[in-house]
């Protein structure tokens, strides 16, 4: 009972805070939002003005010229919503967003203007690279931490430390620019573009992905793995120094059971949040790298949306993003209240 309530608290804040940054960001957005659609509808009425409007001018005199130009006027204007005052606007754009409404696009993009559809072709494709590639670098990191704690201060652990320090103070977009720069452009293994082929199909498609995808994720695990290994290595290292460490070896445990049995599951909880977040953040893509590599994901779709001024698509991404951070700290808070039983008791307490 307990748990439960902790665990409903914690929902209940996240609805709270999605909620609250949901209005907020109706509220950037709408004020962007309303210069734009008054110049589409400055455009529209020229459009009507030289084809429609005239032909009323010609055929039917002044005075109904006027009528029908007010007349469309005011239709654009309930189009756009022009015509409501703007907290009015603000909270008919936040009750949209809540309710996955997002509206279109100007133009097309990835061959459909509504902003939902967009958003679910852009997501799959972020999963296929930064998911796969991050759950490479979890799993690479996790073991290769744990033996370097195992083995502190030796030649292994003293190398993947400055390996670490290196490839993480490398920026993603460089290093993919300089792999780029080797391995496809000088040496010719890899293709400048990770665009799939649209007309192949089955197991040729299978390849074409496997191939294109290859080198953007090595750039993305050279770059991250060290990290991991490195705060991993940190993590253990403090927890193989617990009383409860000495005990066990003092009790004759095998070193294998004590690491993984004890120390891992001891040192889980930091751990378990950095994968909750890294997987949930591998969703969201990369801007820079996406564009280096010119690969279709969702941090292209950002990229793209701000260069059109795409509003509507603007909301639906920050919203997804929001979503997808908000859900991460539920999960660690939830993972978090299961490993460690004082954490949830100290929350319980302050309900």
């Amino acid at each position: 009972m307990g748990y439960l309530k902790y665990l409903l608290f914690r929902i209940a804040n996240a609805i709270l805070v999605l909620l609250i940054v949901t209005f907020i960001i109706a509220a950037l957005f709408v004020k962007v939002a309303e210069q734009s659609n008054l110049a589409k509808m400055n455009d529209e009425m020229m459009q009507w003005d030289r084809t429609t409007g005239q032909n009323i001018l010609r055929t039917q005199g002044q005075d109904a010229y006027e009528k029908a130009k007010a007349e469309y006027e005011e239709f654009l204007r309930e189009k756009y919503e022009l015509n409501l005052p703007y907290w009015q606007k603000v909270y008919n754009k936040a009750i949209r967003t809540l309710k996955l409404d997002f509206g279109t696009t100007t133009t097309p993009i990835f061959g459909t203007n509504d902003v939902a559809e967009i958003i679910k072709v852009a997501v799959p494709r972020s999963v296929l690279l930064f998911t796969t590639a991050t759950i490479i670098v979890i799993i690479l990191g996790i073991f290769l931490g744990v033996r370097a704690a195992r083995h502190a201060g030796s030649v292994f652990d003293r190398g993947l430390s400055v390996f670490a320090l290196i490839t993480y103070s490398l920026p993603m977009w460089w290093t993919g620019m300089m792999f780029l720069l080797i391995f496809a452009y000088k040496l010719g293994w890899f293709p400048l573009s990770s665009m799939f082929d649209p007309q192949l199909t089955g197991w040729a498609h299978v390849k074409d992905v496997i191939y294109k995808l290859t080198l953007p994720v090595l750039t993305y695990v050279f770059v991250a793995f060290g990290g991991w290994a490195w705060t991993t290595r940190n993590i253990m290292i403090g927890t193989l120094q617990e009383d409860f460490i000495m005990a066990a070896r003092a009790k004759g445990i095998p070193e294998h059971k004590i690491i993984y049995g004890h120390a891992l599951r001891a040192a889980a909880p930091p751990i378990v949040t950095m994968i909750i977040f890294a997987l949930l953040g591998s969703l969201g893509g990369a801007i820079i790298s996406e564009l280096v590599f010119n690969y279709p994901g969702m941090g292209r779709l950002y990229w793209v949306a701000l260069q059109q001024n795409e509003t509507n698509l603007l909301i639906g991404l920050t919203y997804f993003f929001t979503v997808l951070y908000l859900a991460g700290v539920v999960l660690a808070d939830m993972i978090y209240g299961f490993l460690d039983p004082r954490v949830k008791v100290g929350a319980s307490s302050k309900m």
